[in-house]
């Protein structure tokens, strides 16, 4: 058995019993339902998934409330991911047919020379509880748009989020294409290590990264792994203040900075800094943290009371190597009762030998240092083991070309961060991971080539 508890109130949520027993079967069935689904066409298939994902939005308001309970994210902000979920989806399957067609080559009349694109069979996706159904969407719609079948596996922080979506399948969609497992991390690594799975979708820490990436050694197998973040952005002269502070403060305290692409240290130039720190502390007092079941809540407790004190710990040993603290606490009022309830903070006088500022905090805090130019700003940008995102705010566009072209990361965004385009690939460098989800490169990534050679007359 393992117990969800709810980030709300600390208490015990819901109980669930793990699904070890259930394991081999689940394989098989999957296996076997593969075939009579790959069998189909990419427009038919396209068709069932439309409707599973309808059949998943009809159901909102619950789903909503499930989130806000599971993992803590205010009620007055949880169906963003509902639509982000809707947005994703839909734009992989229009896109589905034309990049699942074959590709022909053919040399003239007597060749039939194409490559078709061929699904990989079973695919398991490990998805974490911080954006539970955004992590899943990015590779389970593709997958099973591309032929596959699925087995899902979500954390035990948010079990509802795999039952649910295992309701629309029963709905919708031949049976056993889509699975779901309540796992233990041991029993997770079994099935990625097992050879009868074509690919593993992960999303999660660093250090599990490389627990799933050892233990597929024993066999060729791809995988996506996305792992930690550190995200850089670097404030220009020449940004808009107002509009820059503002979408900033959002990227650093959404989700109580639980983003695995959220702003997490934030780099100004000189000549704007005493005003955009004055900007960005007015504006982070604007927040109202508390339940996050109120519907005036915009900013709720951390996921666990361990989380929280990992996040305070990271800031308190910065504090000591001098940084300070520009956020009054006492300014807040929230449920002090329960530790997990962390006040948004902005650290200054930061610099890159604090692990504040060298690794992931997941936390609504972030660091603010004063740069030169962009020369010093892509320097300290880079100097990061993680490279998922990065944004640079200003007004010219040939800059931030330049910029982005030498910053290391999978995603470059000028005046814009914290979000996803399913249109662009979702990839990261260094020990942010490999591999890539959404796009087309997508159905590239979840599917293998056949070519066909054939001579109509010999």
């Amino acid at each position: 058995m393992f117990k969800t508890i709810t980030p709300v109130d600390n208490t015990v949520y819901l109980e669930r019993e793990y699904d070890t027993a259930k394991i081999e079967n689940t394989i098989n069935n999957s296996i076997k339902a593969q075939k009579a689904w790959a069998s189909l066409s990419t427009k038919e298939r396209v068709f069932l998934i439309l409707n599973f994902v309808s059949d998943f939005l009809k159901r909102d308001k619950i789903i909503i409330e499930e989130l806000t309970r599971q993992i803590g994210r205010p009620i007055s902000q949880a169906a963003g991911e509902l639509r982000g979920f809707k947005e994703r989806a839909e734009y992989m399957l229009a896109i589905a047919e034309k990049k699942l067609a074959d590709v022909n080559v053919s040399k003239d009349s007597n060749f039939a020379n194409y490559i078709k694109r061929r699904p990989l069979g079973l695919v398991f996706i490990i998805a974490p509880w911080n954006y539970p159904l955004l992590t899943a969407v990015n590779s389970l719609i593709p997958a099973l748009a591309a032929g596959n079948s699925v087995i899902l596996k979500h954390s035990a922080q948010t079990p509802l989020c795999a039952e649910q979506l295992f309701q629309s399948a029963k709905n919708t969609l031949p049976k056993d294409v889509f699975s779901y497992l309540h796992l233990t991390h041991q029993d997770s690594l079994k099935i990625v290590a097992d050879k009868r799975i074509g690919f593993i979708s992960f999303t999660g820490s660093v250090k599990a990264g490389y627990e799933v990436q050892k233990a597929t050694h024993t066999k060729f197998i791809n995988a996506t792994l996305e792992l930690g973040g550190k995200d850089p952005a670097y404030a220009r002269y020449d940004c808009d203040l107002e509009k820059t502070v503002a979408n900033l403060v959002d990227g650093s305290f959404y989700n109580s900075g639980q983003s695995c692409c959220g702003i997490e240290r934030i780099y100004v130039d000189e000549k704007i800094y005493n005003n955009f720190l004055e900007l960005f502390i007015a504006n982070t007092y604007n927040y109202k943290l508390g339940n996050p079941l109120d519907p005036i809540t915009n900013l709720g407790p951390v996921v666990k009371i361990s989380a929280a004190e990992f996040i305070q710990n990271q800031m308190d040993a910065a504090v000591k190597k001098g940084a300070k603290k520009m956020i009054d606490e006492n300014k807040f009022s929230f449920p002090k009762q329960h530790k997990n309830y962390l006040v948004p903070q902005v650290l200054t006088n930061v610099n890159h030998d604090m692990e504040f500022m060298m690794e992931e905090t997941f936390g609504p805090c972030v660091g603010i240092m004063k740069v030169k130019d962009e020369l010093e700003a892509i320097k300290l940008m880079n100097d990061s083991p993680y490279g998922l995102t990065a944004s640079i705010w200003t007004s010219d566009i040939e800059i931030a070309k330049k910029v982005g072209d030498q910053v290391q990361t999978g995603t470059f965004f000028m005046n814009r961060c914290d979000y996803l385009d399913p249109a662009l690939a979702w990839t990261g460098v260094k020990e942010t991971g490999k591999g890539c989800s959404l796009s087309e490169m997508a159905y590239e990534t979840l599917t293998a080539p056949k070519s066909f050679h054939l001579r109509r007359q010999q």
